[in-house]
């Protein structure tokens, strides 16, 4: 029997299906027995059989995926999918069922790039059939590209291999991935990005590399990979964890994350599915039309974004047949299944009941009440395994960061009173995170934090009650141009957000190399960005989807541009490419996931209570999951745990076989392992001025809030005309 029943899928797209099938089955067939995939044992093993190869049907999945495409650009796509697959197999075959040869895995995964350059020529020889499908599938795609196209194509390629590696270590340490680090990974190793690129191909149009970066392609791509492989997880449940012994499976990970049965856990991963399909169409109506506008991209530069918005699209519609009939997965009566029971047939109804299925979902993300009251909570249960040091220098950055904000004109603007300037105690912060700071670096740093924190109060009162999100577009534009690399900026200050900007700017510039520079403005403008998207969710009035909340509340929170100021300190004695490897990644996402949740759980009252908040992930996690606020602030204290669990664990695991990789000497050792440190430092710092500062306790929040009626109503944001009124009234009593 099945280990549980599949879930009523959301699919508002209807499949279609490519004329040219049978002809790229043929092809797919011909061209896996040339490359010597079908009956050529590998090391002992036979991978595949051609009854293995026919039943799976990859031919099936492109033709579904690419509906539009031309025969030659099916028979070239299905042969990519063949590869990749096959490739997914030798390595499961090989090493996955002997995850004692790490070195083996690695000496094979090493060698793949070889074949795939984004530039120049391949000199080696194919060694085994999966370098020599590579190498024949590189030769017959890259040279129709740019190189823009073909540098993301191989580096999308070469994360798909080498996070292979990734799933391999977690599965001879019988290691389960917490929820945010499985999203973040599976993202990479299971290839939808990839997928994503040959989408591309197969519209002959590729997105105009100014914006293929932005914040809305990155979205669409993000949650075009999400859904694929959370859906790709729900059918592959039997074979992965039954039969594999696979732990990379969003159903397991939700099963063991919240105690949940397998059926209920699949339930929430299908829910997560849903909301992230939800995401993209979101992100496709409001987010991308404003950036062709900005960017002014020309005719054909729009054309190429919607067809791969399209594509994408096409793609998730036709992977969904195809699971339905794979003998590779899970799928025994799904076919069978009435569209609608008790209701109509024929064309449309699929698309119907998704949409009626998931509107429950869909509206309770626009439908909380602002100022709601809500139950005083627990203090956090957070380990907090690391020591707190305090810098001997924090009176003195204390009394210099409030006359610092008095000078610039912090408390004259109606956000900030002197006594919040006193009881917010930034300097506090800052002796926590960098203890060993001069009392230079540790003013810097505190004048750092006192503007980042004035400019997240600042935005939502001055723009967003007022709703005038051009305003603070306009405003965000000048504050970016305040940050110039070299010279004088092209904008005067006039605010005092903009005063004290250029100020701690000047001071920060004045010691940093142009590279550290760059990087550190760059940080900062992710954050400035980052408080704009939350003006744009509060104006939808809109709870966010929780992976895009957890990926855009780095940003928000400034944490790269904290962290930055340490790492540069390395920046000499650790090689470029190694902060850039997965390792570094994951200490610094982790230890950053786990400041943002603890910020979230010692906030909630004073965000959502009394300013109306809509981003805090207590809220985002009780929305999704549809849970009351104890319930959903327990979930979000378990989530910050893991994520401290995960920091421990890859400093333990991960930092020294990076060293290893790389042949560090003593030096570079010594930089890495006391970058590690720095980084327990920021968030026992940051936990302890949570606790210590006068911000986020009840009499604190009952003193700064006396001038305001708390609960007083507010303008929801979101749609006008006819009948919105009696909308609002019935979503708000539901």
């Amino acid at each position: 029997m099945q280990p549980f029943q599949l879930p009523e899928f959301y699919m508002p797209y209807p499949a279609r299906l490519n004329p040219n099938l049978e002809r790229a089955r043929a092809h797919s067939r011909a061209w896996a027995h040339r490359m010597g995939f079908i009956d050529v044992p590998q090391h002992g093993t036979v991978i595949w059989s051609d009854e293995d190869l026919t039943s799976h049907d990859y031919a099936l999945l492109c033709a579904y995926t690419h509906p539009d495409a031309s025969a030659d650009d099916l028979d070239l796509v299905t042969d990519w999918y063949v590869w990749v697959f096959y490739f997914d197999d030798h390595f499961v075959e090989l090493y996955k069922r002997n995850p004692g040869d790490v070195r083996g895995a690695k000496a094979h995964l090493d060698r793949l790039p070889l074949f795939m350059p984004a530039d120049g020529v391949i000199t080696e020889e194919p060694a085994n059939p999966v370098e020599e499908g590579l190498r024949d599938l590189w030769l017959r795609t890259v040279p129709a590209h740019s190189a823009d196209w073909r540098r993301r194509f191989a580096d999308n390629t070469r994360h798909l291999l080498d996070e292979s590696m990734w799933e391999l270590l977690n599965i001879g340490e019988g290691r389960l991935a917490n929820p945010i680090e499985y999203v973040e990974m599976r993202r990479k190793v299971g290839g939808a990005p990839w997928s994503a690129n040959l989408v591309e191909h197969v519209t002959g149009l590729e997105v105009p590399a100014r914006i293929a970066s932005s914040r809305p392609l990155a979205v669409l791509r993000d949650t075009f990979a999400d859904a694929v492989h959370l859906r790709n997880d729900l059918f592959s449940y039997e074979r992965e964890v039954l039969d594999e012994g696979e732990l990379s499976n969003g159903v397991l990970v939700l099963e063991k994350f919240l105690d949940l049965p397998t059926q209920e856990a699949a339930e929430r991963v299908n829910d997560l599915l849903t909301s992230r399909l939800h995401q993209f169409e979101h992100t496709a109506v409001t987010e991308v039309p404003p950036l062709l506008d900005e960017h002014g991209v020309d005719p054909a530069g729009r054309l190429a974004v919607l067809a791969y918005v399209k594509g994408l699209q096409d793609w998730q519609s036709g992977g969904h047949e195809w699971h339905l009939r794979s003998s590779r997965y899970m799928n025994d009566g799904a076919l069978a299944a009435d569209p609608v029971p008790g209701g109509p047939t024929g064309l449309g109804t699929r698309a119907l009941k998704s949409l009626l299925g998931t509107a429950p979902q869909r509206l309770r993300a626009f439908t909380h009440v602002p100022f709601a009251e809500s139950p005083p909570l627990p203090k956090p249960a957070l380990d907090m395994p690391f020591p707190l040091t305090l810098s001997p220098h924090y009176p003195d950055a204390q009394a210099e960061s409030v006359r610092w904000a008095r000078e610039v004109g912090f408390l004259d603007e109606g956000v900030w009173t002197e006594e919040k300037a006193w009881d917010y105690d930034l300097a506090l912060c800052s002796a926590g995170i960098d203890p060993d700071a001069t009392p230079d670096q540790l003013v810097n740093n505190a004048l750092w934090l006192t503007w980042g924190t004035y400019g997240d109060d600042y935005y939502p009162v001055v723009f967003g009650r007022a709703g005038d999100l051009p305003a603070a577009k306009v405003a965000t534009e000048r504050l970016k141009q305040l940050t110039a690399l070299d010279g004088v900026a092209p904008v005067t200050p006039v605010t005092a957000l903009e005063r004290g900007l250029a100020d701690v700017w000047a001071r920060t510039g004045a010691v940093l190399p142009r590279a550290h520079r760059e990087q550190f403005r760059a940080a900062l403008h992710l954050m400035l960005d980052g408080w704009v998207w939350e003006l744009k969710n509060q104006h939808e009035h809109r709870v966010p989807d929780p992976v895009d909340y957890l990926e855009m509340r780095r940003a928000t929170f400034g944490s790269d541009l904290t962290i930055s100021l340490t790492r540069f300190g390395h920046g000499e004695l650790l090689p470029p490419e190694v902060l850039r490897t997965r390792a570094i990644r994951n200490i610094e996402n982790s230890a950053i996931d786990y400041a943002t949740l603890l910020n979230d759980l010692y906030s909630y009252r004073k965000e959502v209570r009394y300013e109306g908040e809509l981003h805090n992930m207590v809220l985002v996690a009780g929305t999704f999951l549809d849970l009351d606020v104890e319930r959903a602030h327990a979930v979000v204290v378990d989530l910050a745990n893991q994520r401290l669990a995960q920091f421990r664990h890859s400093v333990a695991r991960e930092l020294p076989a990076l060293a290893e990789e790389f042949a560090l000497n003593r030096a570079a050792r010594a930089a890495l392992t006391r970058y590690a440190a720095e980084l327990q430092d920021w968030m026992a710092g940051i936990l302890n001025w949570h606790e210590k500062a006068r911000r986020y306790d009840e009499e604190t929040l009952t003193r700064h809030f006396a001038h305001r009626a708390v609960g007083a109503p507010r303008p929801l944001r979101g749609p006008t005309g006819l009948g919105t009124s009696a909308a609002r009234v019935l979503a708000s009593r539901a």
